[in-house]
């Protein structure tokens, strides 16, 4: 599957978790300038916490319209210091915690809203950013154990909330993406070793893909080129 930003223009309205950092900020500024009406949610500006039940139900609980595009961005390599790990030797519970309720409990909440935020006459589309390390299947280096864990829980969970989300929502499509290396705050110190792309140049990778998914696609992973990713 190739990628076709051109088709981002079918969305009237998209709901943007995580709009302050890097790629969040590049979505919104692409998807305002296709003339899509955007709402803008994160933790920096509207005291969305993902990490807390609590204020998850509170802030998505006040949106009183529906949306055909969600995506959820949050994410950390480094959560209070916790680098990725190299070893067994140097796991630690706190930090392994820390990335779950970041990377897999924080979208699970999100996507606990989603029944109720999603437009179920007209197609749309809800993806949480993953990561191509979050394969079980491609993983061939090791180490990274919180992150990498992490993204494969929140996998398990977007592809169980795209099967129960398809028995209401007939023309929705629910996908895990791997934006590739995108070049933010969040991966400085990181991107000198991988191939990246800016931020922008992410955005509209990862629009274009999902402007190519329809609801035969739903429970699926895919990288930013529109090519599937091995569970």
């Amino acid at each position: 599957m190739q990628a076709n930003y051109f088709r981002i223009m079918n969305w009237k309205n998209a709901l943007i978790i995580g709009a302050s950092g890097g790629i969040g900020t590049a979505l919104c500024a692409v998807l305002k300038a296709s003339g899509t009406a955007v709402t803008e949610l994160s933790r920096s500006v509207d005291g969305l916490d993902v990490t807390d039940e609590t204020s998850v139900d509170r802030v998505l609980g006040a949106l009183d319209q529906t949306y055909d595009l969600v995506i959820v961005t949050t994410g950390a390599l480094e959560i209070d210091g916790a680098k990725p790990e190299k070893s067994l030797k140097q796991l630690s519970a706190n930090a392994m915690m820390d990335q779950f309720a970041l990377s897999a409990v924080g979208p699970a909440m999100i996507l606990r809203h989603a029944a109720r935020l999603l437009d179920r006459k007209s197609p749309a589309h809800i993806a949480v950013l993953s990561a191509r390390v979050g394969s079980i299947g491609d993983n061939t280096l090791g180490g990274w154990y919180s992150y990498r864990a992490a993204k494969a829980a929140v996998n398990q969970i977007v592809h169980t909330s795209a099967i129960e989300l398809a028995r209401t929502h007939k023309s929705l499509a629910c996908v895990a993406l791997h934006p590739g290396t995108v070049q933010t705050a969040f991966t400085e110190k990181y991107v000198a070793r991988h191939a990246s792309v800016p931020a922008p140049e992410a955005a509209e990778n990862l629009l274009g893909v999902l402007g190519a998914l329809d609801s035969s696609h739903t429970g699926q992973f895919f990288d930013w080129a529109g090519e599937r990713v091995p569970w």
